[in-house]
């Protein structure tokens, strides 16, 4: 009889130690999910109070990947959630023989958005600038510091959501050093006039369209 219920104890017990195991496995560690990305394509980065969000190097205009030596555009958001205008001054990569070609606006105004690229060159996330209405006025303006002429927004930060988009310009990546292809990433350094530098690991997106 006692030998019977030491057997049905040493059982419990055997239990209770393995449950007590499984338990400790799951606390205090850093699960799978805490290291997953979510599945959008492009980059989300942050200086200061500029966002840069879907940063990624266009995918190719033509062919699937760039061979070495080309040229590669890149897309993005930047948006200013301050109350300071700031600036984009230059951008290099350790991919690239030579600085990145920065033409159009480079403006970044307090509470809009600098849009680099076009707007479709990257698969759309949830993350959407505040929409324009055509009860708002715009009026352009020249942008003193590349020329070209932009569209000011009556919204203001106050207005609740994203910002309002304001400049676009273009920004290319010179010479590659080496073949990109859809998925690969590379550094890309933005430096800003008053946020100052940024690292982002830009991967090369996927098509935004596929054809059937």
């Amino acid at each position: 009889m006692r030998l019977q219920k030491r057997r049905v104890l040493g059982a419990g017990v055997s239990a209770l130690g393995a449950a007590l195991v499984l338990a400790g496995c799951g606390a205090g560690q850093i699960t799978q999910t805490d290291t997953q990305q979510p599945a959008v394509n492009g980059t989300y980065a942050q200086v200061k109070t500029l966002v840069l969000r879907d940063a990624a190097v266009q995918y190719p205009a033509q062919g699937a990947a760039y061979s070495a030596g080309q040229p590669a555009p890149l897309t993005l958001t930047i948006v200013n959630q301050g109350a300071q205008d700031d600036q984009l001054v230059s951008v290099s990569s350790e991919g690239a023989k030579s600085p990145a070609q920065i033409s159009g606006a480079t403006d970044i105004v307090a509470g809009h958005t600098l849009v680099i690229g076009p707007d479709d060159a990257v698969e759309s996330t949830n993350e959407q600038a505040a929409p324009t209405t055509s009860s708002s006025a715009s009026t352009p303006s020249s942008d003193t510091s590349s020329g070209a002429p932009t569209a000011t927004s009556s919204a203001s930060p106050g207005d609740g959501g994203a910002a309002t988009k304001l400049n676009q310009g273009t920004v290319v990546l010179q010479d590659l050093t080496q073949p990109l292809w859809p998925g690969m990433t590379i550094n890309v350094t933005f430096t800003f006039r008053n946020a100052g530098p940024i690292t982002v690991a830009m991967p090369v997106a996927a098509p935004a369209h596929v054809e059937p």
